[in-house]
């Protein structure tokens, strides 16, 4: 009975104690501790990290195995709030524990708060309040001892649900000059089924959303922790421009303005024995960009509204980069280089050269010795601008393109394959530029068809004014042909054909107004350019209605003198190095014109040295020159012709040697019809003597070999008179009338041929300054010696031109001596054909020759009685020792006669005008000639 009653009691006792452990369990759990932990959460949060926290509520389900925790704060040691959360709560799941496995069926964490600071040392709050917490910590820790194998994995955790909901981080960073804030709310998370061992009911799968302001960040996906593996999508939107310079300050030598990136892709990871990441359909997105030089500079240099790139793909394992289409819309962008030629973009990168250099040799000697494979697949650029800025030049040059489009074809890492390109921009100062063709990148090659159209040249006068001082005051380019660059050899090869014209231009010297050259148009047709060896072949080139003046200033110094610009080198070392030949003989540069055409062509000529002044010009110049060449052999033609002084006519004919050569070039030009007058001032600072009227002809005959030219210049005058005298200190100090009347014919025509000889190579040298002298000489040796200017007609008396200039007469008598009367015909002949010549005839006598004469002709009686000779041997002495004298006038009445006889001779004989002969005073003091007659001296004068 006992026993039964024993047996009886036995399971209401376990019931008993069961009911006890149970009541204990819920007392622990549901009271005690909740009190503990609500107790100890803030005193751990102070002896651990220094903070000072507070719970709100906490409570515990012991059989429901959760806990729910809310209103956690805690504040740093400087009050600041650190660390929070609204709600915490955790389910447990029960049944998971008897496989070993800790298993959470929820874990959801509300509107949490963490404060994140960056300090100046690079560490974060959370150390550093640790390590102020546990300052014992910071003594080398004690080497850690083995474990076994067994427990070296990770525990078996399970999360089926993990979430975190309308979450707060704070992140500060102190680490940079100017400390930085981010906010990122909401903070949201969202993980399934996470288990950190291989499951086979699948991976978990995840989804995060972070957000500071507008910027997102959005990442969802599979996961898996052992094996680590990842596969799902990541994007990151609108970051702005400020959130992107602040991390990327230290490492980007530019000054963000505005801006922001959006990147997106898929992707997939895993971490085992080989580690593997692969991307795919990525995108990113760069909308408003803003991008100045640094922070200093007023405005943006680069701005654009959207730069895009698609279908990224990326394998880490393959080594392998795909990009789909670049696109860059709305780019703007401004380079400028300064005065000593640097670039304004690249300056900043120059400091950072070292840097890169050696991180660039390191990642060399870390990476994989495989090739890295990579391929985009086109980039376009569309409704984009160019400003380029240079200063180099003395004049700022200022040059943009806007409407830049440009698309290329496939570019990858086989660069030995060609790109297409497709280049179109216009100018903002006028025109439009194309290329066309293909690139290859190594070995440099590269293919275009390039054109021009309406290209307005000023806009690259400061570029010209480095080489001339020249501005353009109008002009348009225009130009289609094909380009082809190679430089698989070396030096570079490359080649340019096509055709090229410059319409309506208009060039002035440097501040000025006057126009020195212009043209309606000139077009090169075709074109053939090779770079390496240098040559230039050029069909035609046409010019039409060229114009050109040209003007020698005050200073004697012509407008085209002043075109180079001075400094650098001299003129002689530059043209040593033009004329520099190869080692064949031939010259470096090598050109070659086939035609040269010129129609209705102008020159305008002044000179301002002479007051007043000079000015002339050829018009309706016509022609060609054909066959200009710098090679051997090389046989031109030149033929042009036109007006000149409106009236006149010029003919230039010639062949043309080599250029740069020995070779003899035969020219000559022949001007007709000229107005003298317009050659006044030439005449009045040379000759003292203006123009009155006039015409002029000349025909030039030039030989050029090499630099020496060797020349005859015929010219003619036709009724040159003088008009009024001029002062000039350049005036020659001749009778210049009498020069020219002697010159001129009985037409009235003066015609001369003046020989020339020089070197073109001596700056000295002027041709036309040495015809102008040449004349001058032969002006004032007819002044000097007018009788031998009538060579001619003495010539063809035989006579010379200094027989003229006098006349023998047999002495005591008026008797011409032998001979005389044919001189005094052909002097005769010179004045008829001379009508202004003067002749001025001088009676004269020799005292003792004709006075010895005439005292034998009164002792013989005019020879009608002998004399011995002794007789006359002291008539003689006596006469000769002043004892003896003839009457006083004998010799004045035979030296009156004698110039009497020669007028009268010369009148009626030999039919000259009265009005040019004049009679001079006799005189006593006549030459004697080798043959003993008695000369009379005659001088020429002009009305």
């Amino acid at each position: 009975m006992a026993r039964s009653r024993q047996k009886s009691r036995l399971p209401r006792n376990l019931a008993i104690a069961v009911l006890v452990l149970v009541v204990l369990y819920a007392l622990v759990g549901f009271l005690l501790l909740p009190w503990w932990l609500k107790r100890s959460i803030p005193e751990q949060l102070d002896q651990q990290m220094g903070w000072q926290g507070e719970v709100t509520d906490l409570a515990i389900n012991p059989f429901a195995l959760t806990v729910e925790a809310t209103q956690l704060s805690a504040n740093d040691s400087d009050g600041e709030k650190v660390l929070g959360f609204d709600r915490l709560f955790v389910n447990l799941s029960f049944f998971q524990l008897f496989r070993g496995i800790v298993g959470f069926q929820e874990i959801r964490l509300q509107e949490p708060y963490i404060r994140v600071d960056l300090l100046e040392d690079y560490s974060i709050n959370f150390a550093r309040d640790w390590h102020a917490a546990h300052p014992e910590s910071q003594q080398a820790p004690e080497p850690e001892t083995q474990t076994s194998d067994q427990d070296s994995g990770p525990p078996k955790l399970f999360f089926q649900q993990l979430a975190i909901d309308g979450g707060e981080l704070l992140f500060r960073d102190f680490s940079q000059a100017e400390p930085a804030e981010f906010r990122i709310t909401p903070l949201d998370l969202a993980l399934n089924d996470l288990a950190t061992w291989p499951r086979g009911e699948g991976d978990s799968n995840y989804y995060l959303l972070a957000a500071i302001g507008s910027q997102t960040v959005e990442w969802q996906g599979d996961l898996s922790v052992t094996p680590l593996y990842s596969r799902g999508s990541l994007r990151i939107a609108d970051i702005s421009y400020e959130t992107l310079e602040h991390f990327l300050a230290p490492y980007l030598p530019y000054d963000l303005r505005g801006g922001s990136v959006t990147v997106q892709s898929d992707y997939e990871l895993q971490a085992g024995e080989v580690f593997y990441l692969a991307t795919e359909n990525g995108e990113l997105s760069l909308a408003d960009l803003a991008v100045a030089l640094d922070a200093e500079s007023e405005g943006a240099r680069l701005t654009s509204s959207r730069i895009g790139v698609d279908q990224i793909g990326f394998d880490l394992t393959a080594r392998e980069a795909n990009v789909g289409q670049v696109t860059v819309d709305n780019l703007d962008l401004a380079v400028a280089r300064d005065a000593g030629g640097s670039i304004d973009w690249l300056a900043p990168l120059a400091g950072d050269s070292s840097r890169a250099e050696a991180e660039e040799s390191g990642l060399e000697s870390a990476a994989d010795t495989r090739p890295f494979r990579w391929s985009v697949d086109g980039i376009r650029i569309a409704r984009s601008a160019v400003r380029w800025q240079d200063q180099v030049p003395a004049t700022e040059a200022d040059l943009r393109l806007r409407d830049i489009s440009l698309s290329t074809g496939t570019i990858s890492h086989r660069l030995e394959e060609p790109v297409s390109y497709d280049f179109s921009a216009t100018l903002a100062s006028g025109g439009r530029l194309a290329l066309q063709g293909q690139v290859t990148p190594a070995p440099f090659t590269f293919e275009a068809a390039v054109s021009g159209s309406q290209v307005t040249l000023s806009a690259f006068e400061p570029y010209l004014q480095q080489g001339a001082n020249l501005s353009v005051a109008g002009g348009q380019l225009g130009f289609d042909g094909n380009l082809d660059l190679d430089s698989q050899q070396e030096p570079m090869t490359g080649t340019f054909s096509g055709t090229a014209e410059v319409s309506n231009l208009n060039l002035r010297l440097a501040g000025q107004q006057d126009r020195l050259l212009s043209w309606q148009t000139l077009r090169l047709a075709p074109i053939e350019y090779n770079v390496s060896p240098a040559r230039l072949e050029i069909g035609t080139i046409s010019v039409v209605q060229p114009v050109a003046n040209i003007v020698r200033g005050t200073d004697a110094v012509h407008n085209v003198e002043r075109i180079p610009v001075s400094g650098g080198e001299s003129s002689a070392d530059t043209q040593a190095e033009e004329t520099t030949a190869s080692e064949n003989g031939q010259p470096s540069f090598i050109f070659r014109i086939g035609e040269l055409a010129i129609e209705n062509g102008s020159v305008a000529y002044t000179d301002r040295t002479l007051s007043p002044a000079f000015t002339t010009s050829f018009d309706e110049l016509s022609g060609s020159v054909i066959g200009i060449s710098n090679i051997p052999p090389q046989q031109g033609k030149v033929s042009l012709r036109g007006r000149v002084g409106r009236v006149g006519k010029v003919d230039f004919q010639g062949t043309l040697g080599t250029l740069g050569t020995d070779d003899v070039s035969d020219l000559t030009l022949a001007m007709d019809n000229l107005s003298l007058p317009e050659l006044s001032p030439y005449f009045g600072r040379y000759l003292g003597y203006g123009v009155d009227s006039g015409k002029l002809n000349l025909d030039l005959d030039y030989e050029i070999a090499g630099s020496r030219i060797d020349a005859s210049n015929l010219v003619v005058m036709d009724r040159l008179e003088l008009g009024q005298a001029v002062v000039s200190d350049e005036a020659v100090n001749a009778p210049v009338k009498l020069g020219l009347a002697l010159l001129r014919d009985r037409d009235g025509v003066i015609e001369v041929n003046l020989p020339i000889s020089g070197d073109l190579s001596d700056p000295e040298f002027s041709v036309g300054q040495v015809v102008m002298r040449a004349f001058v000489n032969l002006l004032v040796k007819a002044a000097a010696s007018p009788f031998s200017m009538l060579g001619s007609i003495a010539e063809m008396a035989g006579l010379t031109g200094e027989d003229l200039g006098q006349v023998s007469f047999v002495p005591g008598s008026v008797e011409l001596a032998g001979g005389e009367a044919a001189k005094l015909s052909a002097l005769a002949d010179a004045l008829r054909e001379r009508p202004e010549l003067l002749l001025n005839v001088r009676g004269a006598v020799s005292p003792e020759t004709d006075g010895l004469a005439l005292l034998r002709d009164e002792l013989t009686d005019g020879g009608q009685s002998e004399m011995s000779e002794e007789a006359w041997a002291r008539a003689r002495e006596a006469y000769l020792s002043g004892e003896r004298n003839l009457p006083p006038e004998a010799l004045n009445n035979l030296a009156r006669d004698r110039g009497l006889a020669v007028r009268q001779l010369l009148t009626d004989t030999q039919g000259v005008s009265a009005d040019q002969l004049f009679l001079l005073d006799p005189v006593r003091d006549a030459q004697v000639g080798a043959e003993g007659n008695v000369v009379a001296p005659f001088t020429l004068d002009v009305r």
